[in-house]
């Protein structure tokens, strides 16, 4: 999926310059925990990530705006237009290193959930890094912008399509006229988007 590459990776919260100079694009897994798949899409936005760079994602993420791990991964989907979500299995590696160079603390929120929250000393870290990190979101934010398909008005219209037609089909039986007309509605939406 991304591709493994045998570099040394201390735990070392600089950013991999070298790396990030040959691969710029690349996502070469992580020396913070389990190698995730990167969720939905990984394939595609994992690319945008080089060795090192969530780490700055999500810690610019919390400095925004204390969060939880779930919150964090969705945050993270939003930035990327949906194109990404990362998994649990990034995530949540990422936020325990964050927590070991004392760039974040975490308190319990009640529920069994953790709230992250950033540091002097993490917000000094993104200040020393502040040109990558705003790269790093100016990509995110055209990857975005080319994802057409997780746009937030084609998601809303895909997901009311898919609420209407679940409730009319478990709403009782449909007579044939009913099953036509869905049918003929369904096949005409799908003629006019091919023809956009």
């Amino acid at each position: 999926m991304f591709g493994r590459h045998h570099h040394h990776h201390g735990r070392s919260g600089g950013h991999s310059g070298s790396h990030h100079s040959r691969h710029p694009f690349g996502f070469h897994g992580h020396d913070h925990g389990p190698q995730g798949r990167g969720g939905r899409g990984g394939g595609r936005m994992g690319r945008f990530f080089d060795h090192g760079d969530l780490r700055f994602v999500v810690l610019k993420l919390i400095a925004e705006k204390p969060s939880h791990g779930y919150e964090l991964i969705r945050a993270v989907e939003t930035a990327a237009g949906g194109a990404y979500s990362p998994s649990p299995g990034v995530i949540y590696p990422t936020l325990t290193l964050l927590e070991e160079l004392g760039y974040i603390t975490v308190v319990e929120a009640g529920g069994g959930k953790k709230l992250h929250t950033i540091t002097p000393l993490g917000e000094a870290f993104l200040e020393s890094n502040a040109q990558p990190v705003k790269s790093l979101f100016e990509r995110m934010a055209e990857a975005a912008a080319r994802s057409a398909a997780f746009s937030p008005q084609i998601m809303r219209a895909r997901e009311n399509l898919k609420t209407a037609l679940r409730l009319k089909l478990t709403a009782g039986q449909l007579s044939a006229q009913q099953v036509d007309a869905i049918a003929k509605a369904m096949d005409d939406a799908a003629g006019v988007i091919e023809r956009i």
